[in-house]
């Protein structure tokens, strides 16, 4: 076996002699296949070059397709040929050091450009081959008396030497004459060919007007038409043409004869099918892709009025799991069959079933009464998911949250019925999935808004959309002001302000917590100071601050507390840090370590909502806490008069623990002078609520502070 060649010349040298001796035998030429080698040789390099361009040039393509027309390799086997040849060989011997995927999914685009430009410069040539035909006609019409017999001699020479079918038929649609060309298209005899009507070559997908030209042409009211016709071989086959039809007339200017000219297109459409097949289809499991599914969707809902749509949209729950403990092989196996089953379920006139992508997969039916039909197509999946797949020896058990959209055509676009196919099909999951929900405008709405609040997020910090509120902490025992805690506002440009509970969720979820809540700290922080500086003792001296579970985590929150109390000079005993209970159940050292290093520092640590989580209270001795603060579901009891004996025990008995372990206790939520007076009998120290104030501006805070002061 000899060597493969090693350098790119060589190896474009053997891809040219592969395709030359693949296409060779199939070509009309009188040059020696040697010869024919290096008319073949440029094509070869345009190919080879666009392989490995960086930027892809479907020129190269379609100017090598229309260098075969040019080096007489006109036959369909050629082109045939020649795909086949640059599809085996062409990333083999030019494509060596390069990522294989991306220059196979270029060799086939080129190899699409090579088709595309071997039926644009075969058409050129047809065309041109027509304009020489319908020359040497109307030259034989107006010579006829003098050189009829010349004239003859010419015309037939290029009857019988054109590249394309012709024939030549009356007005009644008799078939006079046909040349080789025809016949070889129709596979067929000359005698089988002429003694047909034209009329009797109909085509089930022949398009509406094609039989309206026709008469038009042969009445003499227009003098071509040109159209793409199917006909019928007498195999029973398909030929695909490229149909022009035009009227012969006589000396005095009368119809006369037709005359047909035509194209094979057949191997052209049915590449190009292919490749529409490819484009619509998912590689996979077969099924329509998402480009299919999308004009699909639209034409539904582009129908007439009194039409209504269904749509289940499927997410398989779990499935990462399985693509990570068995690996991706796998999962597509497990896709395949449940892209069998889902088929299996829409087998129905206007039901379709198509793969979006991942997991992901959507069923569509139409029709006049989709609300009783969706939800049956929705139960219908949900039962063919039940059986386990049974894959490399493991039944897996197969479960799917599925969003259900349905309604009248027309009043929403694709995009907007798939997002909100997608949000219900999420809220699905939220629920525990293995389940399908009915779509909700409003559910939809707020998943809409919430979105776009978090997309905000990150701008509205930059743009100082933030600001912050302050709501006093009262000393029970004298009434005086004795600090404030800081809660952060958003002023949207288009919903106005909102709390922090329709936005710190998602700063959490996305992770802007972390410079949000760095940016309040040192806001709060520097308005304690200026109240100090400007006040004296008469201003609040302590400023508490909200820190999320995610900042507990962050690695900085020691270093960017000690930056912001030394940028701004204030001393650490004016900061308190609220922390939730629910953040600090079953907290390891590793937690803690940053909260204790901040309480030797002096800065006061506070449990916050503390009684709503399981309140362990030996935990207390082991956390840095030195506040805490009763959840106001404790002061919610205390409203109503007498208040309830047992919410009063349960506040004494956390009051008398707190104390013994030298912690200060904050309730929240006092709305009424009895709770302030019950809470502070009963011994809490501190207290905040809108019986003495709502959150507000710093300025109205100091004033508060001065009445205090001053009685």
């Amino acid at each position: 076996m000899s060597a493969e060649p090693d350098g790119p010349e060589d190896r474009l040298r053997r891809l040219t002699t592969i395709w030359s001796r693949a296409v060779f035998p199939v070509t009309s030429t009188s040059l020696t296949r040697p010869e024919f080698e290096e008319r073949l040789l440029p094509l070869a390099r345009l190919l080879s070059d666009a392989l490995r361009a960086r930027t892809f040039d479907a020129g190269a393509g379609e100017a090598a397709g229309a260098g075969l027309v040019a080096a007489h390799c006109t036959a369909p086997e050629a082109l045939s040929r020649s795909l086949d040849c640059v599809d085996a060989y062409l990333v083999l011997y030019c494509g060596e050091g390069g990522d294989q995927e991306d220059l196979r999914a270029r060799s086939a685009r080129l190899q699409h450009a090579m088709a595309a430009g071997f039926a644009r410069a075969l058409r050129e040539r047809t065309l041109a081959e027509q304009e020489a035909i319908s020359q040497a006609a109307l030259r034989a019409q107006g010579v006829v008396a003098q050189a009829l017999h010349a004239s003859e001699a010419r015309f037939r020479a290029v009857f019988e030497g054109a590249a394309i079918g012709i024939g030549i038929a009356d007005l009644d649609g008799n078939i006079l004459q046909v040349n080789e060309a025809l016949l070889r298209m129709f596979g067929g005899s000359e005698q089988g060919v002429r003694g047909r009507n034209v009329r009797d070559w109909t085509h089930a997908e022949d398009a509406p007007q094609v039989w309206r030209l026709y008469e038009e042409l042969v009445r003499g009211e227009r003098e071509h038409y040109h159209v793409e016709k199917a006909f019928y071989r007498p195999d029973g086959t398909a030929l695909w043409t490229n149909l022009t039809v035009s009227l012969l007339r006589d000396a005095d200017g009368n119809p006369q004869y037709q005359l047909a000219l035509m194209e094979d297109t057949t191997e052209r459409r049915l590449l190009n099918l292919r490749l529409r097949y490819e484009a619509t289809h998912d590689a996979l499991t077969g099924l329509p892709n998402r480009t299919l599914f999308f004009e699909r969707l639209e034409k539904t809902l582009n129908a007439g009025e009194g039409q209504r749509f269904g749509l289940c949209y499927l997410d398989l729950d779990g499935f990462k799991t399985i693509n990570d403990s068995l690996g991706h092989a796998a999962g597509d196996r497990l896709l395949v069959e449940v892209a069998d089953r889902l088929q299996a379920c829409a087998t129905a006139p206007g039901e379709m079933v198509a793969r979006l992508g991942g997991d992901e997969f959507v069923a569509l039916t139409t029709g006049p009464d989709t609300q009783r039909e969706v939800d049956e197509l929705a139960s219908r999946i949900m039962n063919a998911l039940v059986a386990p797949v049974r894959i490399e020896g493991r039944e897996l058990t197969v479960r799917g949250s599925i969003g259900v959209v349905e309604g009248p055509v027309g009043e929403r676009s694709a995009a907007e019925v798939l997002r909100s196919a997608d949000i219900t099909m999420y809220r699905a999951k939220s629920a525990g999935g293995n389940r399908f929900e009915l779509a909700d405008p409003e559910a939809d709405a707020r998943a809409i808004t919430r979105h776009g609040l978090t997309t905000a997020l990150p701008a509205a910090l930059d743009r100082g959309e933030f600001f912050i509120e302050y709501q006093p902490l009262v000393h029970l025992g004298d009434g005086s002001v004795r600090g404030a805690e800081a809660l952060v506002r958003w002023l949207h440009p288009q919903h106005g302000v909102l709390g922090p509970d329709r936005f710190i969720p998602l700063a959490e979820h996305t992770g802007l917590i972390v410079p949000l809540g760095r940016w309040v700290m040192e806001q709060s922080v520097r308005q304690a100071r200026a109240w100090r500086e400007r006040h004296g003792d008469a201003g609040p001296l302590r400023i508490n601050v909200n820190l999320s579970p995610c900042q507990l985590h962050h690695p900085g929150l020691v270093q960017d507390t000690v930056e912001i109390l030394e940028r701004t000079g204030v001393t650490p005993d004016a900061l308190c840090l609220e922390v939730t209970e629910s953040a600090l159940i079953g907290a390891d050292d590793d937690l803690l370590k940053p909260l204790r290093r901040l309480a030797e520092m002096g800065v006061d640590i506070a449990l916050d909502d503390f009684g709503t989580g399981y309140s362990n209270l030996a935990n207390l001795r082991r956390l840095p806490v030195s506040v805490l603060k009763l959840d106001r579901s404790f002061t919610r009891g205390m409203q109503q008069f007498p208040a309830d004996p047992v919410d009063l025990k349960i506040v004494e008995g956390i009051v008398a623990l707190a104390h013994s372990l030298d912690l200060a206790v904050t309730v929240e939520g006092v709305e009424t002078g009895a709770q302030a007076e019950q809470l502070r009998v009963l011994g809490c120290d501190t207290a905040q609520g809108w019986y003495y104030a709502r959150p507000g501006p710093p300025e109205r805070l100091h004033e508060l502070a001065l009445v205090d002061a001053a009685g």
